[in-house]
């Protein structure tokens, strides 16, 4: 397989799928009105509730959505061949992501931008919406934790990246108000911020010697003091001030970087070195201990479908939608972006040779005994300038693999250290986004969870009560961070992940049953809803028996068992709610069918 056909391939049918798919969704399943006024309208407040172009949505959701899960995740999944991921990255990405992504969000707007939790309690019934609080907030806290650790190892000792990364902070403020005060000019500001930041790029590695790149070499425990830090403020200040107008510029970044991956690709055609089915496919590899159902579809959440993305489709973007409209572009459009991310990383862990895949994803004791040579990598170690054996987590992998393409085009070469630099930049810029967002959700949703007992926290004006949750959130996982063992609950991050998307493809198609009465619409919800649920049910049954209970990890397996028992709550509360529709409506049409042939008396 080439890497040109995987890239060509996808972007058509991704373009089709958003034009075909997300249009009939739009138009039909959920018949969204452009005269509608959004709660961005109805409640604007000018913190919150704040209503923003669409291309400025659109930026603000990718950025938050689009976290490890599409660069880390694929990555990953590699080892299983490049098959398992790209067929999971498209199918899932289509006819589950998408739909997902759009249908919560669009349910969001109709419930005046509530949390997942709430529109649960309303749509399915108050058991589904303590359920789904509760599971909710276990997640965010855990994802919050976990996806900063990736941050913290890009960033420690790092002047490079933390010169930039930091420089993005100011940036978006200037670029923030510059918007808010003269939004008709959105062009020319957009430009005036990603000069800024291609400057800050451009500027990180002089910084290096020098007094500031002394301030700014943070030790690890410096970063993981500064990451909730700066999380407490993009989730108390006003969303127009920092936290949009950085995401907005951010996923322009994102996005430029991964379109000059594509045509790197492009340009020079790698040849994928990993094979379409690995022996790993059984399970017991070095990367994933499992077999590929149903791993493959718990290593790659988001790019494919993801849970978390409905915490930001009920969170931040809701309160921000200008338009009905957007919802397509914002909701749908923005996943299958992501999913394009997806199979950039899919292709730079694949082009690698397997045995220096295997060699940097697995410690080197576990490499020893899969008696796999290595080829490219010694040489790989010397251009980059360090030891990339045993570099596990996927991180490091993705960033060879892109300096590798990027090395290969015409007046690059000798510059792959640079590259390696800053593609390692890349994806904390590329996560540091989903945190901050990510923290701002969270405070919606204890808000909102804990507002049922004080409604006074209900308030988004009470600035009392939008400090002090900040504040809460942010030390919460920052604790986890600093100093909790989150090591040992990072792995039930993909499973509880993706029994979240479950929960909220159940939602949806309560949603669509009460709205459009129709079982056919529904479908587009509950078919992925049905495979996602045995995948991510087995998913947990197959780890608690195979790896936490022989290890002793009796955390784990509690906490997994508590998030299985909920998803089961759940969807048993949704499966009556459903049948009770259903014989509504039914008996409401043959009502309406008698009534139309009884003779009524002269």
């Amino acid at each position: 397989m080439n890497g040109l056909t995987l890239v060509v391939g996808f972007a058509c049918i991704l373009i089709i799928a958003y034009r075909l798919y997300g249009g009939f969704m739009a138009a039909k399943v959920l018949s969204v009105d452009a005269t509608r006024p959004t709660p961005a309208h109805t409640m604007e407040n000018g913190t919150d509730y704040v209503p923003m172009n669409r291309w400025v949505a659109f930026g603000h959701h990718f950025a938050a959505i689009a976290a490890a899960g599409p660069l880390v995740g694929p990555i990953l999944a590699a080892q299983f061949g490049y098959l398992p991921g790209t067929i999971w990255l498209l199918v899932g990405a289509v006819l589950g992501g998408a739909v997902h992504d759009m249908v919560v969000l669009f349910a969001s707007i109709r419930h005046k931008g509530k949390s997942l939790s709430d529109i649960a309690r309303e749509e399915v019934g108050p058991i589904a919406g303590v359920c789904t609080g509760i599971a909710i907030l276990f997640i965010i806290t855990i994802t919050m934790a976990g996806l900063s650790l990736v941050v913290v190892h890009a960033l420690k000792n790092n002047a490079w990246g933390t010169f930039t990364v930091g420089a993005t902070i100011p940036i978006a403020i200037f670029i923030g108000i510059l918007i808010k005060l003269y939004p008709n000019k959105l062009g020319w500001w957009t430009a005036l911020g990603m000069a800024l930041v291609i400057a800050a790029v451009a500027l990180g590695p002089s910084v290096k010697g020098t007094w500031l790149g002394s301030i700014l070499t943070l030790s690890e425990q410096g970063v993981k003091l500064a990451l909730p830090i700066y999380a407490f403020f993009a989730a108390a200040l006003p969303v127009w001030f920092l936290l949009a107008p950085r995401d907005y510029l951010s996923s322009y970044m994102k996005i430029g970087t991964i379109g000059a991956l594509a045509i790197g690709i492009i340009l020079i055609h790698p040849d994928l070195r990993m094979p379409a089915l690995t022996p790993f496919i059984n399970g017991g590899g070095p990367v994933i201990k499992g077999p590929v159902w149903p791993f493959v579809s718990i290593t790659i959440a988001c790019g494919a479908i993801s849970g978390f993305h409905a915490l930001i489709g009920s969170g931040t973007t809701p309160k921000m939608i200008d338009n009905e409209k957007d919802i397509q572009l914002v909701g749908f459009g923005g996943m299958l972006v992501e999913t394009f991310v997806g199979v950039m990383a899919l292709i730079a862990a694949c082009v690698l040779e397997p045995g220096d895949y295997f060699a940097i994803n697995s410690a080197p004791a576990v490499f020893a005994n899969l008696n796999i040579p290595v080829v490219h990598l010694p040489e790989l170690s010397s251009l980059v300038g360090i030891d990339l054996a045993g570099r596990t987590g996927g991180a490091v992998s993705l960033a060879v693999g892109m300096a590798y393409i990027f090395n290969q085009l015409p007046g690059m070469t000798g510059l792959m250290a640079y590259w390696y630099e800053f593609a390692i930049l890349f994806e904390a810029v590329f996560i540091l986004t989903a945190i901050d967002a990510g923290t701002r959700v969270a405070r919606y949703i204890v808000q909102d969870f804990f507002g049922q007992v004080i409604p006074k926290l209900k308030d988004n004006d009470w600035k009392p009560g939008v400090i002090g949750v900040s504040a809460i959130v942010s030390a919460a996982w920052g604790y986890l961070l600093y100093g909790g063992d989150i090591a040992s609950v990072w792995p039930l991050f993909g499973v509880s992940n993706q029994l979240l998307a479950t929960l909220a493809l159940a939602i949806g198609t309560s949603l669509i049953l009460k709205k459009t009465g129709k079982i056919r619409y529904a479908l587009t919800c509950f078919l992925p809803m049905s495979y996602l649920f045995v995948t991510v049910m087995y998913a947990g049954y197959w780890t608690i028996i195979n790896q936490y209970l022989p290890k002793g990890m009796m955390l784990n397996t509690v906490l997994s068992v508590i998030m299985m028992g909920l998803a089961v709550i759940i969807m048993g509360d949704a499966l009556i709610k459903w049948y009770t529709i259903i014989t509504n409506n039914h008996h409401h049409n043959t009502h309406h069918d008698h009534d139309k042939h009884v003779t009524k008396p002269v």
